[in-house]
């Protein structure tokens, strides 16, 4: 089985209520839960929550419900702990063999079904590969130009220039270092075995294994603050949903044909 895990609590310090706030008229996390219901290769999806609302929302969109323990809901719980717990109650429950696991956020709505359906393509041609995870190019946010606040209280280089090469060979240039690719927190598609062996993964996302493959899109992003919705909304309109419509809605006069 391919198993789809989402998850989301309900406190959040930076933007409360964030997993449910409204956007085009549907909550924030209906989104990645209407991808992971339609992503052809998807059996199942699961939600890992302790809020009621949610879990609400996650039965009446056909998800299973894993309930959330209070260890995994504090501000300083993390994520790949959760997705741990959450897969080893889907292989104990299912009783089934887990291909894959579909990682997703409550909080991260910026990924399609064909996005996944890659992932999953992606994987079963090359077994090597440990995951296939969405990532947004973002060439403004270089680690060339990021910068720290020193013990003097003024800006500093986060990272020596020195790792970039000869400093006198560098430029403010937003495109100089070539692409810069993040993990958007789109989807992450793994093996059981990235789950299994968390310890061998690579830093930061280390239920991400080693041997990542990109799904490469645009503007992919997971939110923690308000000011960010507008640019999901952007997002969202630009792959087809609107007020009234999602890419999948039913459409009866073409279905039967």
């Amino acid at each position: 089985m391919i198993a789809a895990l989402l998850i989301g609590r309900e406190g959040s310090v930076g933007f409360p209520g964030k997993n449910l706030y409204p956007v085009l008229g549907r909550p924030l996390m209906l989104y990645p839960l209407l991808v992971a219901r339609n992503a052809k290769h998807v059996s199942d999806t699961y939600v890992s929550t302790d809020s009621d609302k949610i879990k609400q929302l996650a039965r009446d969109n056909g998800a299973h419900v894993i309930d959330r323990p209070a260890y995994l809901c504090s501000k300083e719980a993390l994520g790949e702990d959760v997705f741990v717990h959450g897969y080893r109650h889907i292989k104990d429950s299912a009783k089934k063999d887990v291909e894959l696991v579909v990682l997703l956020f409550c909080n991260a709505p910026t990924v399609t079904s064909e996005l996944i359906d890659q992932g999953v393509d992606a994987l079963r041609k090359d077994p090597g590969l440990d995951s296939a995870v969405s990532v947004s190019r973002y060439n403004m946010w270089s680690p060339l130009r990021a910068r720290r606040e020193g013990p003097d209280g003024l800006l500093h280089p986060f990272v020596p220039f020195e790792v970039f090469g000869d400093p006198k060979t560098l430029n403010c240039d937003r495109d100089s270092q070539g692409d810069v690719w993040f993990a958007d927190m789109g989807v992450s598609i793994v093996r059981p075995r990235c789950l299994e062996n968390l310890s061998a993964g690579l830093l930061p996302q280390k239920w991400m294994g080693q041997k990542i493959f990109p799904l490469k899109q645009w503007g992919g992003l997971d939110v923690d603050y308000e000011w960010q919705m507008p640019m999901v909304e952007f997002w969202l309109k630009a792959h087809g949903f609107s007020a009234e419509r999602t890419p999948y809605d039913r459409h009866p006069e073409t279905d039967s044909k």
